[in-house]
C-alpha cells in the first residue's frame, strides 16, 4: 500500500518545471512545413476570435508578403509601429512592446535576423525577453529553420538554410500548433499567386516547391509536432501522478572532436534525441600529452560545443589516456543507452578503430555510427601549417640531414666507423624537438635515403648488396620513426606544460594580489589590472551602488567611457546572469564582452573586456583563464563584502553597547539626584515652618549639592560631545602648574570635605604649554575618581619636569586596576565596581580627561598595580613652554 501511494506522487522534476513557468508568459508557435501553408493566416484568425471575446490582443509585427486575405485579417487589431531600420519593412520595436504589455502579442517570423544595432541579433531572443516579462506571445516558424534540421533540409531541397532557430526554443514552447496543407494544394496556391508574386512563384516551383521536397518537409513537421505532443502528454502524466508506462528513459552520449564532421554528428544526434524524447550529453575527449590543437581546430571544437548547447545538449570536457575506456566509463556512470560517434574516414595504422573498440566493449549500450562525408582529420592530426612553420618543417630536415651527411663523409675519411646511423638519429631528434612530428618523419625518410646512398655498399646507389644491411636499414628506419615520434610528443608535452604553468602562475599571482588587497576598491583594482595583463585587453568592472544602479567601479586603462549600448549590455549580463555584448546573443555589435561576477552567495557585479573590431571570440585557453580569474575575483569581492558587513556589525554592536551604557548611566545618575531633590522639596513644602531651621538648612544644602551633581553630569556629556565632534579647541599658552594644582584641589575638597590630598611640586618647576581651564578640569576629574575608588585614603599629587616635558601624577590608595583593564577605563561609560560591588560614577570622567589632554597635545596613562602593588597612578604629560615657540 505504501509503495502504491509513493508511486502516485507527482514527479518532483515535473513540478519544478511547472513552478519555473510561474510569472512567465506563454509561447505559442504555429509550425508549418513550408511557406504558404497559412501559419500567419491561422494565427490572425484565432487572434480575432480572442479579441472578440475581450482579450487585449496587439500585433507587434506581421509579414503579409502581399497576401490580401492575410492583410484583411490584421485590420481592426491594434498594431505597434515598426522601428526604423535598414531593412525594407522596418524592425519589430521590442521596447514599445514591453511598455505596452498586452495580454497577447503577435510577432511573426520567429527565425528572422534583426538589423545591426538591435538589442538581440535574432527575433527568437526578443520573444524570449517578452515571455520572461510575463507577456503571452504567438509566433510562426517553418520546419526548415530548426537548427538540427537545417543540414538535412539543405540536402533534401538543395538550398542552404541561412536563418535558424535552436531546437530548445521549440522544445520550451508552451504550445505548438501544426498548420498543415497537402503538397498538391500548396502548389495550387502557389500557382494562383497566393504565396508569392508570379516571378517568385516560378522560381519557387523550380526549386523549393517540388512535390517530393514538400512531402519530405511535411513529414519532418508532422514528426516534430507528434514529438511535441508526446512531450506534453508525458509532462501532464508526471505532474498529475498518473502511473506509467511513459516514454522510455533514453539517454544519448555523443562524442565529438575538433573536426568538421563533429558538427554533422551533433545535428544527427539532436534529431535522434528529439525522436526518442531523450536527454543527451556531448563529450569532447583529449589525451594527456597529445599534440595541442591548432587555433582553427580549437575554434572548430568550441563552435561544435556551442551548437550542441543551442540544440539542448549538456556539454562536457574530459581528459583520458584511453578513449574507449573513458567513453564506456562515462556511459555507465550517466546511464547512457546509446552512444553516437562519427565514422572515421580511414583507419590509421597500428591503431584500433574507435567504433570497433566501442562495439566490442559496449555490452547492452547501443552504438550509433554517423557516416562521414569524405575524409576528415582525426583527433590529434594537424592541418598544413602556415608558411613560416611549413618552411621550417621542410627546411630543418634538409639542413640537419645534409649537415649530418657532410659530417659523416668527413669523419669516414679520417676514421673507419662501422655504424654511422646514430648520427642520423641525432638529426631526426633535432627535427622532432624543434619543428615537431612532421619534420621528424621527413628527417627519418631523408636519413634512410642518405644513409643508404652514401654509406651502404654499393655507395652512390639506392641498392643494398649485403642481406644483413637490409635488416640494418629496416631497424634504422623503425628506430628513427619511433625516436622522432617520442621526441615530438615530448616537445608537445613540454609546450603544453609550459602553457599550463603560465596559466597556473598567473592564477597564483592573482591569488596573491587578492590576498594582499583590503577592501572592495583595492580588490577591483587588482582584478582589472590582472585581467589586462593576462588577456592583453582593456578591462573594466561595474558594480551596483546602494540604489542598485550599475556603475563603473574600476578600469584599466582608466580612461574608458561606456556608451548607452555598453551600459545596456552590462545591465543585461547582470540581470540575466549570462554573457552579453561582443558576438553574444545580446547587443553583439558592441566591442565590449561582459560576463557576470557571481559568488556562491550572490551576484556581485559585471566584468568586461574590450574586443577589437576584427577579433574572433576568445580562444578556449583565454576563456578558461577569464572564467578562473572571475571565480577568484568573486571569492575576493565576497570576502571584502563580508569584511565590510562585519565591520558595520561591529560598529553597530559597539553603538548598541554605548547606547545601553548611556541609558544605564542616565537612569542612575539622573534619577538619583532628581529623587533627592524631589524628596527635599516635598518635605519643605509639606512641613514648612514646622521643621527646625537646622533641618531646613540640611534639605536646602542637599538640593544644592544634587543640583550641582546634575550640572556636572550634563557638563560631562556636553564636553564628551564636543570632543567627539572635534569642537574642543584647546589654547596653547604657558600655564603655572602650581596654581592649577591648588585650584583643582580646592575644588575637590569643597565637593568632598573629608578628602586628604598631599602635594609635592618640584622647586623651580617650569611652565608648561597648555590650557589652564582644561587642565584644571582633568585634575578635578582624576581627584573625583580617586575619591570614589580610594575612599578616605590620602591622595598624592607629584609634579616635576623630565625629558623635555612636565609630568603630573595623581595616586590613590585604592585596590588598584587589573592590567587588562588599564586601557578600558578610558572608554566611554566604562565603570568599575567599588568596594561594595556597585559601579561608581558615570563612566565619562576618564574618557573626558584623555580627550582634553589630547586636545592640548599631552597624554594620560594609568599605571598597573602589578608594578606598584597597590593603588592606581594616573600620569599626565604636557610639553614644556619654550619662549619663541608658543602657539
Amino acid at each position: 500500500m505504501a509503495r502504491q501511494i509513493e508511486n502516485q506522487r507527482p514527479d518532483p522534476t515535473a513540478l519544478l518545471q511547472l513552478a519555473a513557468r510561474e510569472g512567465r508568459g506563454k509561447l505559442t508557435v504555429f509550425l508549418g512545413a513550408a511557406p504558404g501553408v497559412g501559419k500567419t493566416y491561422a494565427m490572425l484568425e484565432r487572434a480575432r476570435g480572442l479579441k472578440a471575446g475581450g482579450t487585449d490582443v496587439v500585433i507587434g509585427l506581421v509579414e503579409t508578403h502581399g497576401r490580401s486575405e492575410t492583410a484583411q485579417l490584421a485590420e481592426g487589431i491594434e498594431m505597434l509601429p515598426r522601428q526604423g531600420g535598414d531593412t525594407p519593412y522596418g524592425e519589430f520595436d521590442l521596447d514599445a512592446a514591453l511598455a505596452r504589455r498586452p495580454a497577447l502579442l503577435i510577432v511573426d517570423e520567429l527565425a528572422h535576423t534583426n538589423a545591426p544595432g538591435s538589442r538581440h541579433p535574432k527575433r527568437y531572443q526578443d520573444i524570449a525577453e517578452l515571455v520572461g516579462a510575463g507577456i503571452d506571445v504567438w509566433t510562426a516558424l517553418n520546419i526548415q529553420h530548426l537548427e538540427s534540421l537545417s543540414d538535412l533540409v539543405a540536402r533534401i531541397a538543395g538550398i542552404p538554410v541561412r536563418e535558424t532557430v535552436p531546437d530548445i526554443v521549440l522544445k520550451r514552447a508552451d504550445e505548438v500548433i501544426l498548420v498543415d496543407l497537402p503538397p498538391a494544394e500548396l502548389i495550387a496556391r502557389l500557382n494562383a499567386g497566393k504565396v508569392y508574386l508570379p516571378d517568385n512563384a516560378k522560381r519557387a516551383l523550380d526549386g523549393f516547391f517540388k512535390p517530393a521536397t514538400l512531402t519530405a518537409l511535411r513529414e519532418l513537421a508532422l514528426r516534430r509536432a507528434a514529438d511535441r505532443v508526446d512531450d506534453q502528454m508525458v509532462d501532464f502524466l508526471r505532474q498529475s501522478a498518473v502511473e506509467g508506462p511513459w516514454a522510455t528513459g533514453e539517454r544519448l552520449l555523443v562524442c565529438v572532436g575538433p573536426d568538421a564532421m563533429s558538427e554533422s554528428v551533433v545535428r544527427v544526434a539532436s534529431r535522434l534525441a528529439s525522436g526518442l524524447n531523450a536527454r543527451w550529453l556531448v563529450v569532447s575527449l583529449t589525451r594527456p600529452g597529445s599534440p595541442l590543437p591548432t587555433p582553427a581546430e580549437a575554434e572548430q571544437l568550441e563552435e561544435t560545443l556551442r551548437l550542441a548547447e543551442r540544440l539542448g545538449a549538456e556539454t562536457r570536457r574530459e581528459s583520458a589516456s584511453d578513449f574507449v575506456d573513458a567513453i564506456l566509463r562515462i556511459a555507465r556512470r550517466e546511464h547512457i543507452t546509446q552512444i553516437v560517434i562519427g565514422r572515421p574516414a580511414t583507419n590509421r595504422w597500428f591503431r584500433r578503430s574507435l567504433p570497433d573498440a566501442l562495439l566490442r566493449g559496449a555490452g547492452e549500450i547501443g552504438i550509433h555510427i554517423v557516416p562521414g562525408e569524405g575524409s576528415a582529420p582525426a583527433r590529434g592530426t594537424r592541418k598544413w601549417p602556415s608558411l613560416p612553420e611549413w618552411a621550417l618543417t621542410l627546411a630543418l630536415p634538409l639542413l640537419s640531414v645534409g649537415a649530418t651527411t657532410l659530417f659523416g663523409l668527413g669523419l669516414t675519411a679520417l676514421v673507419a666507423l662501422q655504424n654511422l646511423s646514430m648520427l642520423y638519429l641525432a638529426a631526426v631528434l633535432v627535427s622532432a624537438v624543434i619543428a615537431g612530428r612532421g619534420s621528424a618523419l621527413i628527417a627519418a625518410g631523408l636519413s634512410f635515403l642518405a644513409y643508404n646512398f652514401f654509406f651502404i655498399e654499393p655507395t652512390g646507389e639506392l641498392t643494398v648488396a649485403q642481406p644483413q644491411e637490409v635488416l640494418s636499414l629496416v631497424i634504422f628506419i623503425a628506430v628513427a620513426l619511433a625516436a622522432g615520434q617520442l621526441a615530438a610528443r615530448l616537445r608537445e608535452s613540454v609546450t603544453l606544460s609550459r602553457q599550463q604553468a603560465r596559466q597556473s602562475q598567473a592564477l597564483l599571482d592573482f591569488s596573491r594580489k587578492l590576498s594582499a588587497a583590503h577592501g572592495q576598491e583595492s580588490v577591483v583594482d587588482a582584478v582589472v589590472s590582472h585581467l589586462h595583463a593576462s588577456l592583453g585587453r582593456p578591462a573594466i568592472v561595474l558594480m551596483p551602488d546602494e540604489s542598485g544602479d550599475l556603475l563603473p567601479t574600476a578600469a584599466w586603462p582608466p580612461d574608458q567611457a561606456l556608451g548607452a549600448a555598453e551600459l545596456t549590455a552590462a545591465r543585461w549580463a547582470f540581470d540575466k546572469k549570462e554573457p552579453a555584448g561582443f558576438l553574444t546573443g545580446t547587443l553583439p555589435q558592441i566591442h565590449y564582452l561582459f560576463r557576470p561576477v557571481i559568488s556562491a552567495q550572490r551576484l556581485l557585479g559585471v566584468a568586461g573586456l574590450v574586443m577589437g573590431p576584427r577579433d574572433t571570440p576568445l580562444a578556449p585557453d583565454e576563456e578558461r583563464t577569464w572564467v578562473a580569474l572571475l571565480d577568484q575575483s568573486a571569492i575576493a569581492l565576497d570576502r571584502a563584502r563580508l569584511t565590510r558587513e562585519s565591520a558595520r556589525a561591529s560598529v553597530a554592536r559597539e553603538s548598541e553597547k554605548v547606547q545601553s551604557a548611556l541609558l544605564s548611566s542616565l537612569s542612575h545618575d539622573l534619577r538619583t539626584p532628581l529623587a533627592s531633590i524631589t524628596g527635599a522639596v516635598t518635605s519643605l513644602r509639606q512641613l514648612g515652618d514646622k521643621m527646625p531651621a537646622e533641618s531646613r538648612a540640611d534639605l536646602l544644602l542637599s538640593i544644592e549639592e544634587e543640583a550641582d551633581r546634575l550640572n556636572r553630569f550634563v557638563a560631562n556629556l556636553f564636553d564628551m560631545t564636543r570632543i567627539e565632534a572635534g569642537m574642543m579647541k584647546a589654547r596653547r599658552e604657558p600655564i603655572d602648574l602650581a596654581a592649577i594644582i591648588d585650584t583643582s584641589t580646592a575644588r575637590a575638597c569643597k565637593l568632598h570635605p573629608d578628602l586628604i590630598i598631599e602635594t609635592s611640586i618640584a622647586p623651580g618647576l617650569p611652565q608648561a604649554l597648555g590650557d589652564a581651564v582644561l587642565l584644571e578640569q582633568v585634575l578635578f576629574n582624576l581627584l573625583d575618581n580617586a575619591r570614589k575608588y580610594g575612599g578616605d585614603q590620602p591622595i598624592t599629587i607629584y609634579a616635576r619636569a623630565e625629558n623635555g616635558q612636565v609630568s603630573i601624577s595623581v595616586t590613590d590608595q585604592g585596590k588598584g586596576i587589573p592590567e587588562a583593564d588599564l586601557e578600558k577605563i578610558f572608554d566611554k561609560f566604562y565603570r568599575r565596581a567599588k568596594g561594595d560591588g556597585r559601579p561608581a560614577g558615570t563612566g565619562l570622567g576618564l574618557s573626558i580627561a584623555r580627550g582634553l589632554m589630547a586636545s592640548m597635545g599631552g597624554s594620560i596613562k594609568a599605571t598597573s598595580p602589578a608594578i606598584r602593588k597597590r593603588g592606581t597612578r594616573f600620569t599626565l604629560r604636557l610639553p614644556l613652554f619654550e619662549p619663541g615657540k608658543a602657539s
